[in-house]
């Protein structure tokens, strides 16, 4: 594992249940701006022993990361269901978007 890797997967660690974060987000938060795509890999690469929260990760719209109709979309939308985040045509409302407080970037998110 290498160092940006470990930032990704702790970041989205962060991302608290019922709440979601988009591709960009967790690229910032990691130190890593304008690595969106990066982040997609890197959630990819996480072993199952991880239990990562990767459906939390969305598009920058608040859209679900894949293709509407496919099985990792019906995944994605009924793990964000089973936490109440309220998914209507594969977008998520901007209520449910994590926006985390001061004390959790510095406390929580060390690199």
């Amino acid at each position: 594992m290498n160092e940006k890797q470990q930032r990704i997967w702790q970041t989205v660690l962060q991302i608290p249940a019922g709440k979601i974060a988009s591709y960009g987000q967790i690229a910032d938060l990691a130190g890593l701006p304008g690595r969106a795509r990066l982040v997609g890999k890197v959630l990819g690469q996480a072993p199952d022993t991880m239990q990562l929260p990767w459906y939390r990760v969305m598009r920058s719209g608040g859209q679900l990361a894949f293709a509407a109709g496919t099985p990792h979309a019906l995944t994605q939308q009924q793990l964000l269901l089973a936490e109440g985040v309220v998914v209507r045509n594969g977008r998520v409302a901007k209520e449910f978007w994590w926006q985390p407080d001061l004390a959790e970037l510095l406390f929580k998110l060390q690199y």
